[in-house]
């Protein structure tokens, strides 16, 4: 493989492993507060759907990602009241999102199956990005690549050196410790869970209008189970999603690659690799459940409530 190829590899590797990133971070977000989403794969197709289609009316991305969003904090949102305030068990809740996103996704996308979106913008920083080999890798990335990165950064002061962030860690550690203290804990649960499905609702509008782009009924492909294994492989630090959202994305494209270059390997075989490397990464961590439990939320999936 030469320069050139690895160049594309890193390039595809960085673009791939935004979208779980980003997904992954919003989970992140929900399970410091103590809630499980087991429905960011709906999410994610309701909010892939929600954005290709603004973008087909618009033309503009941006607007896209924000519909994207918007889709993703609303169902996110209708989840929350149900866990926070009904206290429905939150896998089954999480389950139950995940199969009617799938299904709305479609219904919906049907007649924007075979849409076109506006020519793709090509994105490079001014001088870096004719640096040879870095520059195609790493400077010529939509902006979006780069705002994850930044949110990784936020992320990490945000959660353990603000305020507000030691607040929503008190709520996913000890629910009745912070609620003898005077805070709002479903009020912030509830906050947790909008913003950390809207940052899902931006991972699936990312992938339909930069990462494909086009729609097509059940293009997440199981990101959004992904994304929710990387919280765990992570151990629940904004860092450590990041690299392990970029190994994802590097195994994801590595098939394509391999393909390219006339590797002879079942394609069967190269599609599954990326769950594959989802089922054997959390079957290591597995076998110690105690380093699990220190890094885990206490308070994960645990109903919480009030005056009792």
């Amino acid at each position: 493989m030469d320069t050139n190829s690895l160049a594309l590899l890193f390039a595809s590797m960085l673009n791939s492993g935004t979208v779980l990133a980003i997904a992954a971070l919003g989970l992140l977000i929900n399970e410091k507060a103590g809630i499980v989403n087991l429905g960011a794969e709906g999410i994610m197709l309701c909010a892939a759907i929600a954005g290709f289609a603004t973008v087909v009316h618009t033309g503009n991305d941006w607007v896209g990602f924000a519909a994207g969003m918007a889709a993703g904090g609303a169902l996110a949102a209708i989840l929350g009241l149900l866990v926070i305030w009904l206290n429905t068990n939150q896998y089954a809740t999480g389950l139950a999102l995940s199969l009617f996103g799938a299904g709305f996704s479609a219904f919906a996308g049907q007649r924007f199956v075979q849409d076109k979106l506006p020519e793709r913008p090509h994105f490079n920083i001014p001088l870096l990005g004719d640096i040879p080999v870095l520059g195609p890798a790493l400077f010529r990335q939509h902006p979006m690549v780069y705002l994850a990165i930044a949110l990784v950064a936020w992320l990490m002061w945000f959660l353990y050196r603000s305020r507000t962030g030691l607040v929503l860690r008190s709520v996913g550690e000890s629910p009745e410790s912070a609620h003898a203290l005077g805070y709002p804990v479903r009020g912030i649960r509830l906050a947790a869970v909008v913003a950390g499905g809207a940052l899902c609702g931006l991972a699936g509008a990312y992938m339909s209008i930069i990462y494909t782009p086009l729609w097509v009924e059940g293009m997440v492909a199981g990101k959004g189970w992904i994304a929710l294994a990387l919280t765990t492989f992570a151990t629940w630090r904004p860092a450590r999603v990041l690299l392990g959202a970029y190994l994802f994305g590097g195994v994801t494209m590595l098939q394509f690659h391999l393909q390219a270059i006339g590797v002879e390997v079942p394609s069967e075989f190269l599609n599954m690799l990326p769950y594959l490397a989802t089922i054997v990464v959390l079957a290591l961590i597995s076998r110690n459940p105690a380093w699990i439990r220190i890094n885990m939320p206490a308070s994960l999936g645990k109903p919480f409530y009030p005056g009792t």
